[in-house]
Parts: C-alpha cells; structure tokens; sequence
C-alpha cells in the first residue's frame, strides 16, 4: 500500500457529495481540515468524519483550528464558547494562566474527539507585539518569549488530556507582523539577533512538537525574497537553528500572502523543504492542481507524519461544568490580589 499524498484538503460543505467523495479518494490526501461550513451539529459532525476516513480508507487526521475567541470553528450552544487568549491568559498570574490553558483546551480537546476530531491547529507561539495586526494579536498568549512558550507548553498538555494532537503555529513567528497574511504578504524587519533572541525563541522551546505550521512572513535578515514558505533559507533555519524535526504544513497555500497559480505555489514550498501542504477553502480545481503535484509521502517526510500520528494518545475523561468553574476560581483568587 503506497503511501498517503502530501497534501491536506477541506471540503465543501457538511456531507460530502458522490464526485466529492470520488475525487479524495483517488487523490488521497494524508489529512483533512474543517471549517465552519462543514459543521452543523454534533451528530452531523461525527458522519462527516467517519466518511472522511473511509474515502481513503485508514484514520486519516482530521485538523481545525479551534482556538476559542476569534477562531472558532465550533460556537455554543453545542461546545464552549472561550474569550481570545491574549486577555483571557491577562486574567491571571503566571502560574494560575498556564493551568487555565491547560484546562481550557483539555475542555477543547475533548469535544473534538467526540467528533472525531483528533488534530487542533494550536498552540500559537507568536508574540504579540503594539503593532501587531489585530487577527493575529489578540490571539497571542502573552508579550514575552518565556510566557508564550510556558502557556503554548500548557496548550500542548491540555490537548493531549484530550486526545488531540497540537500544530505549533506560525513557525518561525508571526507576532512582528502589521498585515493579514490572508490578503498581504507581511515583512518582519527586525534584525537576525532581535528575531533569534525573541521571535524564534518560543519555537526552540516547543521544538519537540509533533507538527508545525510556517507563516507566509518575508524575514528580509535571513532572505528578502521568500516568504518562510517559500524559503529554503528559513525552512532550513527552522530544522537546524529552531530546532523542529517534526512534520512541517504550510500554512494554507490558498491565502493572498502568496502569488502564482496554485502548482507553482506547492512546487515552491515543497522544494524549500515543506513536508506537506495545506489547503483549506475546499475549491476542487485548486485541490485537483495540487494533487497533480505534490508527490506521495517518501523519506523524511513520511517518517515525520508516521511520527507524528504515533503520538495520538486517548482522551483522558474530564467534568466539563467543573473545569469551567475551577478556571473561575483561578480567576477570582487572581483578582482578589
């Protein structure tokens, strides 16, 4: 049995249709990822998963980004509904934050496995900064190094409680950045020793993860004319500098930071050294392009989504109304000093 594709696609809305269904299983892609036009309930969910993985016929991941506060996919009444982190983590002391993170996306984790949901596109361990645009700050989990790595840490733990494996994001930092990589092509200017000693170093300290997701982030100090992507230069800095031998996704290859027909764009990150390339918005052409290009998983690259998907682990049971109040209680013992 040959290998999954090095891709991992979206789709189109909550159930999928026959040319749908046809169209991923020849093109076979190692995962899945899901957006708010795929959900509607939890039952509805649960299918939609389970026929996900019977296209390609094994337990292919199934990815979302679930932050809570701006990025959430899921909303109540069904699941829990969460400030943004950045305000949310200012709600506490050091110590008192982490374990509210841990909670927080224990609870998280949890109901995504009982959707059959089993990889989160967190934690962030970018640093906000004044001017950091406002889809990225507020998401933030701190304005230093040491605090966003130790509450990143706490994100990694509280999603294994749940059975959930965590994407590192935006390797090698999105936190310096004034434009939305969603329409623009941001530029960092900092200088390579600014950016080692704080951007970069949240992401040494997380280099173990499983997986990671790049920015679409010109850093001109390493190469002013890839974005990290798109640089071997950066992608390279990521392996030896950073640290990170696990899995490495582009961020979504759809996204306005980039340029070019959607073949080129894949070519392009997986010559600068991605392993896989993630599409999101579910548009069959572009996902037909990519899958015409981007080959089976082979080498390093397989051996690192091998690992990856070996370090599942099983939920660990939890009493959502009592972890709700035990973060509470963090946040009145915070405020009562």
């Amino acid at each position: 049995m040959s290998a999954a594709r090095a891709a991992i696609f979206g789709c189109t809305g909550p159930v999928l249709e026959a040319d749908e269904r046809a169209f991923l299983r020849e093109a076979d892609p190692w995962g899945f990822i899901l957006f708010a036009r795929n959900l509607e309930t939890p039952e509805q969910i649960r299918a939609l998963t389970s026929e996900l993985r019977a296209t390609v016929g094994r337990n292919a991941p199934i990815l979302i980004d679930q932050e809570g506060g701006r990025v959430a996919r899921l909303l109540p009444p069904h699941w829990t509904g969460w400030e943004d982190a950045l305000p949310f983590v200012a709600r506490f002391s050091p110590e008192a934050g982490a374990e509210a993170m841990r909670l927080r996306y224990h609870v998280i984790g949890t109901e995504l496995r009982a959707l059959g949901i089993d990889v989160n596109c967190a934690p962030m361990a970018d640093i906000a900064q004044p001017d950091t645009h406002p889809v990225v700050r507020t998401r933030c989990y701190g304005t230093d190094a040491g605090t966003v790595a130790q509450m990143a840490r706490a994100v990694t733990e509280g999603l294994a409680l749940g059975g959930v494996l965590p994407i590192l994001k935006h390797i090698p930092g999105h936190g310096r950045t004034d434009l939305d990589s969603h329409a623009d092509l941001p530029v960092v200017h900092a200088d390579a020793v600014t950016l080692n000693a704080e951007d970069f170093a949240p992401f040494r300290d997380l280099a173990d993860l499983p997986m990671a997701m790049t920015a679409h982030v010109v850093y001109p100090a390493h190469d002013a004319e890839n974005c990290a992507t798109w640089s071997p230069k950066m992608i390279s800095l990521i392996r030896e500098t950073i640290g990170f031998d696990g899995l490495l996704m582009s961020d979504d290859i759809s996204m306005h930071a980039l340029t070019g027909t959607m073949d080129v764009r894949v070519s392009k990150a997986l010559d600068a050294g991605c392993d896989i390339i993630l599409h999101c918005n579910g548009e069959r052409d572009e996902m037909a392009a990519i899958a015409a290009v981007a080959p089976r998983l082979e080498g390093d690259a397989l051996r690192r989504a091998e690992a990856a998907l070996a370090a599942r682990t099983e939920v660990q049971p939890i009493d959502v109304p009592a972890t709700l109040a035990r973060i509470e209680d963090l946040k009145e013992a915070a405020h009562a000093r």
